[in-house]
């Protein structure tokens, strides 16, 4: 028996949608798509046997992590750089993190900026060796005496209420805990316990979110250009006169805005009811200064992700507020047949 596919908001006159928006709502969540399970790996990227080449070499040079004091980690470290972002992992901190406790610590200035470059700098150059000299020699001093004081002394006594940073298998009782943890391996139970306190690959996650929403941004682009069509790819943070929110695309362009598109992915339902938010405030714009049923320009969704399948409600919404203009990636072969874009194409 072949499936009827169902009938997108795009299709239809915004009458229509009017009359059963629910109709419409099921047909956008069964065309969503979720990424969450995979992420791009993006520029500094490690691979593991990278990382565990760094690892290795700083099990080296503490003598199976019996010795983690400065010089040994200090001489590892320039010997094998990455071993620099294996120290990080050990302490289970962010490098701003770590450069605060180190300025704290050691009364040595260590920056956030400092810290993120040199830590860059070396996911994205494993190879290239560290040649600390003058400043710079002080406050990598300052991270390796810092994260040696923290990994000896394991956790200092607090409250019952309160858990500490340190308080981690192989951070809980100073050295004795890294060298157990080194020499025999961690539990499984345990390990997944860590990783359910922190979410699995969080860090990397938080690193990339900017490009897993440009996989979006850059299918529209071809998408527009392919057809021919004008347009204007706003920056972040970008201020454009007449909008109080930078739309992501304009078309033609800024001066003569016709069409705006909103490109949006999202994996989580609170972050898409902010996103549905701000597209129902464009559609409201777009109406502000003409009769309701002639926009000044049109208002185009392109969404992505679980998060904009949790809400009904929101879903509704957006479909409302764009007239019914609601693309994903299975759809976004059809957006310029079925909005104003097909008045500006070339091709």
């Amino acid at each position: 028996m072949e499936t009827k596919m169902p009938t997108f908001p795009f299709e239809v006159a915004f009458e229509e949608i009017l009359k059963d928006p629910e109709n419409y709502v099921d047909a956008v969540f069964s065309c969503l798509e979720s990424e969450f399970l995979v992420m791009p790996k993006g520029a500094g990227f490690v691979e593991y046997p990278v990382f565990e080449r760094g690892y290795e070499a700083l099990k080296a040079a503490t003598q199976g992590f019996s010795r983690v004091e400065p010089s040994n980690v200090l001489a590892g470290i320039l010997k094998e750089p990455i071993s620099l972002v294996v120290l990080r992992s050990m302490l289970g901190f962010t490098p701003p993190e770590w450069g605060y406790v180190a300025t704290q610590r050691t009364g040595v200035v260590v920056s956030q900026g400092f810290v993120r470059t040199l830590d860059r700098k070396v996911r994205m150059t494993p190879e290239t060796p560290i040649n600390p000299t003058g400043v710079i020699r002080e406050r990598l001093k300052a991270l390796v005496d810092t994260a040696c004081q923290l990994l000896s002394q394991g956790i200092p006594k607090i409250e019952a209420y309160q858990l500490h940073r340190l308080d981690k298998a192989d951070t809980r009782v100073g050295i004795e805990s890294i060298k157990n943890m080194a020499g025999m391996g961690a539990p499984y139970a345990m390990l997944l316990y860590e990783r359910f306190l922190g979410r699995p690959f969080a860090g990397h996650r938080d690193s990339v979110s900017e490009l897993i929403g440009d996989i979006l941004e850059s299918a529209i682009e071809e998408v527009l250009s392919r057809a021919g069509i004008s347009f204007r790819k706003t920056k972040r943070a970008e201020r454009i006169d007449g909008f109080d929110q930078t739309p992501d695309f304009i078309i033609p362009s800024e001066f003569n805005p016709q069409i705006i598109i909103e490109a949006k992915i999202t994996e989580d339902d609170g972050t898409a009811r902010d996103k549905v938010t701000r597209i129902q405030h464009l559609g409201e714009l777009s109406l502000s200064e003409r009769v309701k049923n002639n926009p000044k320009y049109e208002v185009v969704a392109c969404i992505g992700g679980r998060g904009f399948g949790v809400r009904r409600e929101d879903m509704k919404k957006m479909i409302l507020a764009t007239r019914g203009k609601v693309f994903t990636i299975k759809t976004l072969d059809r957006l310029v047949e079925y909005t104003r874009l097909i008045e500006f194409r070339t091709k």
